[in-house]
């Protein structure tokens, strides 16, 4: 079994996911010892959402169904926007957004790869999973950055749009039964190529010698929000 929390001495702290209705001036979330530069920070949420919006974009191409085109292209839009967000930031701090993503091209576009389904459903479920997650996750580091964190925070909570997904994968799953254990299946697989991504983005100086008293009730959050996603598209986790 893999093991995700590392170790470091106890300094009384405690970790927590920032919850997406809390997102005013107070940063409940300390991840200060464990969370990259801000350049790198934002250079990695933005070029995600771009991923995500090009994931989305793929699927809307390889989706016969207009009912379902138009679903997918509200979800991609709003992936676009909130790159479109993200990149506003960026400019705004001075900094150029392509050379803040460019280190992150090579290997989120490996993590795509990865994750793309051979069935659009499993590449549909991917986008949500993934995403989810990662949002989540980035939430959390987002209280490490201040204000710029706090307007990070704001862009991350906005309507994601991706409901119609979860709607496509249930009507799936009623449609033929086979499918629920074959997208539970590659749920479960998932989960663990996203949480390397996400062990990635903290800091490497920190890496391995982490209190796993403090990094791990983050994960946990992380893990009982992608069980609530499951559920509600009537999935195992």
């Amino acid at each position: 079994m893999v093991k995700w929390f590392w170790q470091r001495r106890d300094s009384g702290r405690k970790l927590q996911l920032k919850s997406r209705d809390d997102i005013g001036g107070a940063n409940r979330v300390d991840f200060e010892e464990l969370a990259p530069d801000i350049t790198t920070f934002l250079g990695q949420a933005a070029y995600l959402q771009l991923g995500f919006f090009e994931t989305l974009s793929e699927l809307i191409q390889s989706t016969p169904e207009l009912a379902q085109k138009e679903s997918l292209s509200r979800a991609a839009g709003a992936a676009l926007t909130k790159h479109e967000a993200l990149v506003a930031v960026i400019r705004q701090r001075g900094d150029d957004p392509t050379a803040l993503m460019l280190p992150f091209r090579e290997p989120l576009d490996a993590f795509r790869r990865e994750t793309h389904g051979v069935r659009p459903q499993e590449t549909m479920l991917s986008v949500h999973i993934i995403a989810g997650m990662l949002d989540d996750f980035y939430l959390a580091l987002s209280a490490s950055y201040g204000e710029t964190g706090d307007r990070v925070a704001s862009i991350l909570q906005a309507d994601d749009d991706r409901q119609a997904i979860v709607d496509i994968i249930a009507g799936t799953i009623q449609s033929d039964l086979e499918w629920k254990s074959l997208l539970a299946m590659w749920g479960r697989r998932l989960v663990g190529d996203t949480l390397l991504i996400a062990r990635a983005a903290l800091r490497p100086m920190a890496v391995g010698s982490v209190d796993e008293q403090k990094v791990e009730p983050v994960f946990t959050e992380l893990m009982a929000a992608h069980s609530r996603r499951m559920d509600a598209m009537g999935l195992a986790a």
